[in-house]
């Protein structure tokens, strides 16, 4: 893809540049004595993340990032998002795209960085729910 000047707004951890994602995913994260469990949409970043210590190896694996926490299963969050991709998959589109949780799923929204008024219907008016 060439979307190194598309990021993505992510839960917790800032924005990720979209030309870095390889995976879109939901899971539900375990439930704990009470509080239920959540489902979350992660983006699969493009690099390994390691841990560990000298005497016990590192422990390498990929870099996981939620973009989106909910208490419903978000079932076409991630195919809604790589759509929004693939529309903005074009040269000169720059902007971030924000996920938002709401009680029929994620909503995603993207906000150019072109200075222009878009013309209704482009890559810069992209906005995709899932439900």
């Amino acid at each position: 893809m060439g979307l190194d000047k598309v990021w993505i707004q992510t839960l917790s951890d800032g924005l990720l540049r979209a030309d870095q994602v390889v995976g879109l995913t939901s899971h539900a994260t375990p439930s704990l004595p009470g509080k239920a469990a959540r489902w979350l949409l992660d983006a699969t970043v493009a690099v390994a993340a390691g841990s560990g210590a000298a005497a016990g190896g590192w422990d390498v694996g990929i870099l996981h990032r939620t973009l989106a926490q909910t208490a419903e299963e978000p079932t076409d969050a991630p195919e809604a998002l790589a759509r929004v991709l693939a529309r903005l998959d074009q040269p000169g589109t720059a902007g971030i795209i924000t996920p938002s949780a709401t009680r029929h799923g994620v909503e995603f929204s993207f906000s150019s960085f072109a200075e222009t008024p878009a013309e209704p219907g482009s890559a810069a008016e992209a906005t995709e729910r899932t439900g």
